[in-house]
């Protein structure tokens, strides 16, 4: 039996994943959580652990309205305490270290009409402090790597699925409330919970190392994903094209709309390692049947 440590108490991923194999698994893996929150975790020795998978951190911050103070706690918390985390789990003996990353190591996405793909090739470029945070973290866990203790960074796209916040609730009001929404032909990478639960399982029953890239196994289009998402509920809404000249002028004074209507993929060669469990209709669908 596999016994994984989860750093980041009542943290949407953490739990998810929990729940995750503990629905799906069971018996199979013996799964504990630490908070974070205080210094007591220091005190709690990670051996006999096969794997700690690091959730704990800030994110989904508006990044235009925050204080210097608030600044850095962005560094404190996703920065020192992720690197402090890992030196600790390998110091302990622990036998891999799972860190959530971001795809917003790479910055922003492109503007409406223009395209942005990630390839293995691609070097990050934050282009906030949220995502510097989180690739310094990441340049300071890599070098623990060693023969007995392998580190994984996970730098997966939108996560959505079951009691998830950020991004997707945006959609989901305006599929609720809408009768008509613009359609534009964009693509993005988003990732299930599920899929991406399914994927870190695996990472630990094989002991892997190294960066990963997990998505599902089809990009989304904004549009289209608010039309499953009404459709979900029983409601039916219609895409209007046309709109895309006015959005363009409206992307030059918020960077919101790039966020909703610009690109940004990951090549689908990065992502090969697992077949992702649903596909984006089916898991809009068991998101919203859960949700609703």
């Amino acid at each position: 039996m596999k016994k994984i440590l989860i750093t980041g108490a009542n943290s949407y991923i953490g739990t998810s994943f929990e729940n995750y194999i503990n629905t799906n698994y069971p018996g199979e893996y013996k799964v504990d959580t630490v908070d974070m929150l205080d210094g007591s975790w220091r005190e709690r020795s990670f051996a006999g652990y096969d794997a700690v998978f690091h959730v704990a951190g800030i994110a989904h911050s508006d990044t235009g309205k925050v204080s210097d103070e608030r600044r850095a706690m962005y560094f404190k918390v996703n920065t020192e305490l992720t690197i402090e985390t890992a030196k600790k789990a390998k110091a302990d003996g622990v036998k891999q270290f799972i860190f959530m990353s971001s795809a917003i190591v790479y910055g922003d996405s492109a503007p409406i009409g223009k395209h942005k793909t990630i390839t293995k090739d691609t070097v990050p470029q934050p282009s906030n402090f949220y995502g510097d945070s989180k690739l310094q973290a990441e340049n300071g866990i890599l070098p623990l790597q060693s023969n007995e203790f392998n580190v994984v960074v996970l730098r997966p796209p939108m996560i959505y699925g079951k009691g998830c916040k950020g991004n997707y609730q945006i959609l989901v009001k305006l599929a609720l409330k809408l009768p008509f929404f613009p359609y534009v032909k964009n693509e993005r990478s988003v990732l299930y919970i599920e899929n991406l639960c399914e994927f870190v399982r695996l990472m630990i029953d094989n002991n892997e190392q190294g960066v990963f890239w997990p998505q599902n196994a089809e990009y989304s289009n904004t549009s289209e994903m608010v039309k499953l998402i009404a459709k979900a509920h029983g409601r039916k809404i219609y895409l209007v094209k046309g709109f895309r000249w006015m959005l363009v002028i409206m992307s030059r004074f918020s960077g919101l709309v790039n966020k909703a209507f610009g690109n940004l993929t990951y090549d689908m060669s990065l992502s090969q390692y697992v077949l992702p469990l649903y596909n984006l209709e089916k898991s809009i669908e068991l998101t919203e049947r859960t949700n609703g």
